[in-house]
C-alpha cells in the first residue's frame, strides 16, 4: 500500500466528501475504506457513508488496514475504534450526520454572547472553532466551523421535558437555518438514541447522509492492532493524502 503525495495546504479532503455528500454524490458503495490524514486539534473521526467508510487518522494505512475495517458499517465497530483511539484515547458516539441548506434573509435569532459559558457551548468549542451562540426564550443554537471544516449547527431547549411535544425545537432548527446564508450547506451530527432531537431535525428538512465518530487518540504504549472489525468483504483500502481523495 503507497500513500498518495500530499496536495498543496487547503481544505481537509473529507470536506470535500461532506459538501459533495450534501448535494446527493457519494462515495461508491464498494464496501471500501478511503484513508486519510488526521483532522486539526489533534482530532480524528471514522465516518461512514452508505457502503464506504473514510477514516481521518495520523496511522499509516497498513495499521488501519490490519484493524479490518469496512465500508459496511465495521468503521464504526467498537474494536475497530478503540484501536484507532489507542488505549487513552476519548472516542465520541456514533452521531448521525445530518444535512440542511440555509434559508438565509433576516437572521430569526438574536446572538447571545452571555451563553458562552453554557455546557452546550462549551462542549461545542472542544471539537469546532469560531462557535458563536443564539437564542430566545425556547433555547440556544450553536453554530461553529465544526468536522473537517464544515459549517455546522446545534441545539438545545431550555426546557426540554416542559417542552416536549410543542414543536419548539424544530422551529428553533428551522429558525436557526435563516442564519446560514441561502443554498449553503450546514451539518449537525445527532446521536440517534436522541430520538427527540433526531425527529426535530429531521421534521426542520435535515437529511442523514451518513454516520460519524470523533476521536481524540491517546496511543503511548499502544500494541499493534490486530483484528477487530469485521471481515474485510473484499473491502479496498485506499489511502489519500491532501487532494488525493476525489468525491
Amino acid at each position: 500500500m503507497t500513500a498518495a503525495p500530499a496536495g498543496p495546504a487547503g481544505p481537509h479532503p473529507l470536506l470535500g466528501l461532506f459538501l459533495a455528500a450534501a448535494g446527493g454524490r457519494f462515495p461508491p458503495a464498494d464496501g471500501g475504506v478511503t484513508v486519510l490524514g488526521p483532522l486539526p486539534r489533534g482530532l480524528e473521526c471514522s465516518v461512514a457513508f452508505t457502503g464506504h467508510a473514510v477514516i481521518a487518522t495520523s496511522l499509516p494505512a497498513e495499521e488501519v488496514e490490519a484493524m479490518r475495517p469496512d465500508g459496511f458499517g465495521g468503521s464504526l465497530s467498537p474494536d475497530v475504534l478503540r484501536a484507532l483511539a489507542g488505549p487513552a484515547g476519548t472516542i465520541g458516539c456514533v452521531d448521525a450526520t445530518l444535512t440542511a441548506r440555509g434559508t438565509g434573509g433576516t437572521p430569526r435569532l438574536p446572538g447571545r454572547p452571555c451563553l458562552q459559558d453554557h455546557p452546550r457551548v462549551l462542549h461545542a468549542r472542544e471539537l469546532r472553532t469560531d462557535v458563536r451562540t443564539f437564542g430566545d426564550e425556547r433555547g440556544l443554537v450553536t453554530l461553529a466551523e465544526g468536522l473537517a471544516g464544515r459549517r455546522e449547527i446545534s441545539t438545545e431547549l431550555h426546557d426540554t421535558a416542559g417542552n416536549a411535544g410543542r414543536g419548539l425545537g424544530r422551529s428553533l432548527v428551522r429558525d436557526a437555518l435563516s442564519l446560514v446564508p441561502a443554498g449553503e450547506p450546514v451539518f449537525a451530527a445527532v446521536s440517534p438514541g436522541n430520538a427527540r432531537s433526531l425527529r426535530a431535525f429531521l421534521a426542520a428538512g435535515f437529511t442523514p447522509v451518513g454516520s460519524e465518530s470523533v476521536i481524540r487518540p491517546s496511543r503511548t504504549g499502544r500494541a499493534r492492532p490486530g483484528a477487530g472489525g469485521r471481515a474485510p468483504l473484499g473491502a479496498r483500502i485506499a489511502e489519500a493524502e491532501g487532494d488525493g481523495a476525489t468525491p
